[in-house]
């Protein structure tokens, strides 16, 4: 499952799911948008974890099942369990990891340990090796055979990441991803489409790989670690238009096992949830139940087709905050809004125009998502041996 293929789904409701395996990670990476660390215990109890990708049917089952964090691989064999589930109902996994296990040594910290929780070793039990980079360039096992079990593998690449794994390192290992026959590509992270350490980057990656690993480029948001100093994507929209929002489309578990409509950081980790976000917990329902939820719920149906800001313009009985996702948010305690959603988008009605959103904004495909969700400049970057990328001075900055 090449990148592209992965991204053109997003628009479509209840079309993939996000699984966090574990807020822990070994990195410090200073914009870290889930605040992890080595020492957070917080992640999703396995068995719930496996019941829920269990229930998949070869009838009612996510397109794609994206396996993150934290870091997912310091859970490998449960990423592996999880993989194989999925894969047996029909569903596709991809896995998102932060190269931690790919460290030569020049970054801060060494290797990871697990005993019982699924930890990570290294050292004299080999793994692959590439060519003339030997040991160093050695996969541990646990870490092998879980990437080996997914159908993509992705790994985050940035100013901060390279702080911790250097991009000789991350390189260097995803030449031995590829070898294993598994498709990779690259998540980066920069300030915008001006950014010259993205330019710098992206010129790397195409030199090393001659344009056969694909790119999803994004901007840094503020949350978690960045919340103090990156800055806003972009000013919210005009209240009176419709602004669609793909990001309430696909189910996202959170770790500690809830179930949100919402990949927004904020969302996922606020407690209670916003009730209209909440589509339930692994531990007390299956997948049919959640994808249910998600396709079938009026207000989520109102998000995916005109946005929240036009949603509370219409139906709104409250103030309304300024952002985006803060008027999203918001809408969870509005009994006005749930009767105008339901009255508008309630029964067939709705899913036709549920339909169609999920089909605009899938229009121009992978490209398009990214336009629109991620770094507009890097777009052509998503697609394996798409069209080259114009030179810096002509390229749509925001």
């Amino acid at each position: 499952m090449e990148l592209a293929e992965l991204v053109a789904r997003r628009p479509f409701p209840a079309a993939g799911l996000l699984l966090g395996l574990t807020r822990r990670c070994p990195l410090s990476c200073a914009h870290c948008s889930t605040g992890s660390d080595l020492f957070t215990r917080e992640e999703p109890d396995a068995g719930h974890l496996e019941r829920f990708v269990g229930s998949f049917t070869t009838e009612n089952r996510p397109d794609v099942v994206m396996l993150t964090g934290g870091e997912p691989l310091l859970r490998p064999a449960l990423a592996e369990r999880l993989s194989t589930l999925a894969r047996g109902a029909g569903s596709r996994t991809a896995l998102l990891s932060g190269m931690f296990f790919a460290r030569s040594g020049g970054g801060r910290g060494g290797g990871v340990r697990g005993g019982r929780s699924g930890g990570v070793r290294g050292g004299r039990s080999g793994g692959v090796r590439g060519g003339r980079s030997g040991r160093r360039g050695a996969i541990p096992p646990a870490v092998l055979r879980a990437i080996r079990s997914v159908d993509h593998f992705s790994a985050s690449l940035d100013v901060h990441h390279e702080r911790e794994v250097s991009r000789a390192d991350v390189f260097r290992a995803l030449h031995l991803v590829r070898e294993e026959g598994v498709a990779v590509s690259l998540h980066l992270t920069g300030t915008g489409g001006s950014d010259p350490y993205l330019a710098d980057l992206t010129r790397a990656v195409e030199k090393e790989f001659g344009g056969r690993v694909p790119c999803l480029v994004n901007e840094v948001r503020p949350f978690g670690r960045a919340a103090s100093w990156a800055r806003a994507a972009r000013t919210g929209p005009d209240p009176e238009a419709a602004s669609p929002c793909s990001m309430a489309a696909w189910p996202v578990v959170a770790f500690d096992g809830r179930v949100l409509a919402c990949c927004n950081q904020d969302a996922v980790d606020r407690r209670p949830a916003p009730a209209h976000l909440d589509l339930g917990h692994i531990a007390e329902d299956d997948w049919a139940t959640v994808r249910r939820r998600a396709l079938e719920s009026p207000v989520l149906r109102m998000l995916r087709t005109v946005g929240p800001a036009h949603l509370a313009a219409r139906f709104g009985s409250g103030p309304r905050p300024g952002s985006y996702c803060d008027g999203c948010r918001a809408l969870g305690g509005d009994a006005a809004v749930a009767a105008g959603a339901q009255a508008v988008a309630g029964g067939a009605a709705g899913e036709l125009l549920d339909l169609t959103a999920a089909m605009r904004g899938s229009r121009e495909g992978a490209q398009g998502v990214v336009r629109r969700h991620g770094c507009a400049a890097y777009a052509p970057l998503v697609v394996a041996g798409g069209p080259a990328l114009p030179e810096a001075g002509e390229r749509d900055i925001r």
